[in-house]
């Protein structure tokens, strides 16, 4: 068994890369520590390898487009008075190589070697395609 794991999830009612950072920034606010976080009702059962080092990868308009490390999980009540998990976030965004990726509920786990590689800084900052023309170009090959 590896001692690192990611998470992967879908980013919902984010258009871009963009958006999920500014909507970040908004809500991080609410916390004393400032890092924005994704709260599920779910508890990663695989904790230790999440935290060893492991990123979330969003998922937004059917393309993986960046990641964040995952700082730690922490227990908050659900507005049904429930346990949750908030996963604790870097608040930088890294950009990564496009990979389609069919929608899905909730978060799922992504074995480090399926996880897209982070753009380099160069390609990080260059104009980013649509979505769409930079799916299928991966498709064929071409990014």
């Amino acid at each position: 068994m590896s001692d690192l794991t990611h998470l992967i999830k879908l980013s919902v009612g984010t258009d871009s890369v963009e958006s999920l950072e500014a909507w970040q920034h908004s809500y991080a606010g609410r916390f004393a520590d400032g890092y924005p976080r994704h709260v599920t009702r779910m508890w990663p059962k695989r904790e230790a390898e999440i935290i060893a080092g492991g990123s979330i990868y969003w998922v937004i308009k059917g393309q993986i487009q960046c990641r964040q490390r995952v700082l730690r999980l922490d227990r908050v009540e659900g507005p049904d008075g429930k346990p949750h998990c908030a996963i604790v976030l870097d608040p930088k965004l890294v950009r990564v190589a496009l990979a389609p990726k069919r929608p899905f509920q909730g978060w799922r786990y992504l074995k480090p070697q399926d996880a897209p590689p982070d753009l380099t800084e160069t390609r990080a900052t260059e104009d980013v395609l649509p979505p769409e023309l930079a799916g299928a170009l991966a498709d064929i090959g071409v990014l």
